[in-house]
């Protein structure tokens, strides 16, 4: 690992354009070592070019980002060495089976067997891939696969989890049993996780702090006390939190009142 300093990952002023469509607008965020950072928004709200944004799959139209104090576009090689990247879509080589996969993401990494051969035991113990270890790929169901994604996410022990939407797909014992691992391991190393999803219960259950994205902006951010604060609903549910703070929850309200005849 190269060496780093600061939080794990520092968005600051983050606009990210497609042609003329504006994906995040002028997005800050901060997540610090030990915490499990969620960005909680619907579809097209901006999470995942956030994301690819952090790995170097797009470059920002302005603002910056840095991951340990590195910067993703002038440091792209050091940068990937400390992140653990899960994408929403499951992107395999289908020809391989996992075990062959795991291995070559390794020897991509520069991992000798040693370094991550007993994680990925336990991993693949933990989460039942065993008997589909020296299947091919293409054979296996979509939640099989996304657990493969996972462990390789974890495969080189990196300081930041970049992690869109990881558990679509899994089944109800695997989300908890990764609910489990992620929380106990961004507690050491100076760890951290960035995750993304637009299920209120999941983020509720797992994250630390919540960012709130609508239409590429953030409209809220903290723990769910201090979104409930910021909306002033002391006992809201983070669902009617997320509907104060976005545009889903006025667009709801209209749509209920035309089915009720009321417009």
């Amino acid at each position: 690992m190269p060496p780093t300093t600061g939080d794990p990952l520092e968005i600051t002023n983050l606009t990210v354009t497609y042609g003329s469509v504006t994906a995040v607008d002028r997005l800050n965020l901060r997540v610090h070592a030990g915490e499990i950072y969620g960005l909680l928004g619907s579809n097209g709200a901006g999470k995942t070019s956030t994301m690819k944004a952090i790995v170097g799959l797009v470059n920002p139209a302005s603002g910056s980002i840095r991951v340990a104090g590195l910067d993703p576009v002038t440091q792209d090689m050091e940068v990937k060495a400390l992140v653990g990247y899960v994408p929403e879509t499951a992107l395999l080589y289908d020809a391989l089976t996992p075990r062959e996969f795991l291995e070559f993401v390794a020897s991509i990494r520069q991992l000798k067997f040693e370094a991550y051969g007993g994680l990925v035991r336990e991993l693949v113990g933990a989460l039942q891939i065993g008997p589909d270890i020296d299947r091919p790929l293409a054979t296996l169901s979509n939640g099989t696969k996304q657990k493969i994604l996972l462990v390789a996410g974890f495969l080189h022990r990196p300081r930041l989890l970049v992690l869109d939407e990881p558990f679509n797909n899994l089944d109800p014992r695997s989300v908890r049993i990764m609910r489990d691992l992620l929380t106990a391991y961004v507690r050491e190393g100076g760890r951290a996780a960035l995750f993304s999803t637009h299920t209120v219960e999941v983020a509720e259950r797992l994250c630390s702090r919540l960012g709130i994205l609508d239409q590429g902006k953030l409209q809220g951010e903290g723990t769910l006390s201090e979104l409930r604060s910021q909306v002033a609903l002391p006992q809201a549910t983070l669902e009617d939190v997320y509907l104060n703070l976005t545009t889903e929850g006025s667009a709801v309200s209209r749509a209920v009142e035309m089915l009720s005849g009321k417009v």
